[in-house]
């Protein structure tokens, strides 16, 4: 697949920067970085962003997570391969990507769950990483960004 622009991140160099002090932002929590990793991957499984998976597997892989966690993301509830404080990430992960699929996305469940687990600093930090990754999905979707494994 060839792109049909460049990637619209890139374009705008203010945009570029202000992605990366979000990023920045992130990574400065103490949420651990696989927590992060398998947000990203499974919020771009869900929205069927190929360059974001490839380039979330790659950064996963680099940062030492496993090929059969990294497999079993997708079928994460079924794996027994994931701590509770990952599904209850990956549970919000799933339920805020998919905000139209029903009136009340972000069940009281789900958020009780994931606040079992996590503080609110850690929770900013993963509602951030989703919604980073839930914008790149929608900008390099769009514009056919081909999947590689590093920008």
């Amino acid at each position: 697949m060839e792109a049909r622009m460049t990637s619209p991140a890139m374009v705008l160099p203010d945009a570029y920067k202000a992605i990366g002090a979000l990023n920045k932002a992130i990574s400065a929590t103490s949420v651990p970085e696989p927590t992060l990793e398998l947000v990203h991957l499974r919020a771009s499984q869900i929205n069927g962003c190929a360059g974001c998976v490839v380039f979330g597997i790659d950064q996963a892989k680099q940062r030492g997570e496993t090929d059969d966690r990294l497999h079993s993301v997708a079928v994460w509830r079924e794996s027994p391969l994931f701590t509770d404080a990952e599904r209850a990430a990956l549970a919000l992960t799933e339920a805020a990507t998919r905000i139209a699929d029903r009136p009340d996305a972000v069940t009281d469940e789900i958020w009780l769950e994931a606040t079992k687990h996590f503080g609110e600093e850690e929770l900013a930090a993963i509602l951030l990483m989703i919604g980073m990754t839930n914008l790149f999905n929608r900008l390099n979707v769009p514009t056919r960004q081909p999947a590689v494994k590093s920008w």
